[in-house]
């Protein structure tokens, strides 16, 4: 359990890396972090050990109690964004594309998909990260050397190039965890930090 994920977000709750559990509680210790939890409440250390624990899977015991295992920590003094570009890979490609086909939106393991290029080499089309997606074994068949157009196909969204480099830290055996995603769509990220307008 100690070597479990944890998602770390700059000061704004932007993700910038994922560590371990060992690393964040010792960060969350030091005062260099604060554990959110999937409420968006913060905490320090004694105010996180303090919370009464059921005893489950999701938790680490200590000698005379336990404590949870955090998901997502924020750091106290970093606000920067990373810089690093996302290095166009098929891994990335996949992670972008969350493993779901682009034409029929069934999520598939990765030795069942394969990458698309939504204009065809033959047809003049370039390998960028805005002109392939993933897609299913039948889609990709169905589609053959045309456009989706030509081949009367809808893809769900455009391909684009992924603005987080968080997809480069990120393995093909690491473990999401439903409480990460509104961190890394910039849509649901959005809705949840705008700041809203009084009436």
């Amino acid at each position: 359990m100690i070597e479990g994920s944890v998602l770390v977000l700059n000061k704004s709750y932007i993700p910038v890396h994922i560590t371990s559990i060992k690393r964040a509680i010792c960060l969350v210790f030091k005062g260099i972090a604060k554990i959110v939890d999937q409420e968006y409440q913060i905490y320090d250390f004694q105010s996180w050990t303090e919370l009464s624990v059921a005893m489950t899977d999701d938790c680490i015991h200590l000698t005379e109690s336990a404590i949870r295992v955090p998901r997502v920590i924020m750091l106290q003094f970093y606000d920067k964004m990373p810089r690093r570009d996302v290095r166009f890979t098929r891994e990335n490609i996949y992670l972008r594309d969350r493993n779901t086909c682009q034409y029929c939106g069934k999520h598939y393991k990765r030795s069942n998909l394969n990458i698309d290029h939504v204009v065809p080499l033959s047809q003049g089309g370039q390998t960028h990260w805005e002109n392939v997606v993933c897609s299913c074994l039948t889609c990709n068949g169905k589609k053959g050397g045309r456009t989706p157009v030509q081949a009367q196909m809808k893809l769900l969204r455009d391909p684009y190039i992924p603005k987080y480099s968080l997809f480069m830290h990120i393995s093909p055996k690491q473990k999401l965890f439903d409480f990460w995603h509104v961190y890394m769509n910039p849509a649901d990220f959005a809705y949840w930090n705008l700041e809203l307008q009084s009436e």
